[in-house]
């Protein structure tokens, strides 16, 4: 079985969120934005429910969003960058009280199944001819990825991961020879 691997580039991360938003399916694009930009799992993000997300006495989105983990039943919040602020911000009309942040068009109110998140993210992967195996996870392991990539503590990934062990984490990471020879071309100007 393929392992998922996170988006490395920059550039096809953005192709990935913008694919959806040219084609004006505005949920689909939030799906992709908050699971870059979130570090949750698919699970927890399809949970959400406006009211987690959207302040209705003031008319906007929270600055942050409280959840507890169904796999690990640990609780953490997590701020909401501009992005997905912004594509919240595209979000809102929809917005309506009790009812699921990502939902679906069924009109019951509810989440779209973790099934058909895949089958959007998979069909944005694959229509932008992307190689890698992406997946649901693949969005949760892109966050680790990039934030790494920033110069984020691998331990400071860990915890909001909720990780027990950094090898774990380290696999997250995706490290790659490419990343490590990065690493030793960079340190051949120090020494």
């Amino acid at each position: 079985m393929a392992v998922t691997q996170p988006v490395r580039s920059k550039h096809q991360v953005r192709e990935l969120a913008a694919y959806y938003l040219k084609r004006g399916e505005i949920r689909n694009h939030v799906l992709i934005v908050m699971g870059v930009h979130t570090a949750l799992r698919i699970g927890d993000l399809l949970r959400l429910t406006w009211d987690d997300i959207y302040d209705f006495e003031r008319g906007r989105v929270r600055d942050s969003v409280s959840v507890t983990e169904k796999k690990t039943g640990k609780s953490k919040t997590v701020a909401l960058n501009d992005r997905i602020r912004s594509a919240l911000a595209l979000y809102a009309p929809a917005a309506k009280r009790g009812k699921a942040l990502i939902e679906s068009r069924k009109g019951t109110g509810r989440a779209i199944s973790r099934i058909q998140a895949y089958r959007l993210i998979r069909a944005a992967a694959e229509a932008l001819g992307f190689i890698a195996r992406v997946s649901c996870h693949s969005l949760r392991k892109t966050f680790g990825y990039h934030a790494w990539k920033s110069g984020a503590s691998p331990a400071v990934i860990m915890d909001i991961y909720n990780h027990s062990s950094f090898s774990v984490t380290r696999r997250y990471l995706g490290v790659s020879q490419d990343d490590r020879d990065e690493v030793y071309r960079k340190l051949a100007g120090v020494v």
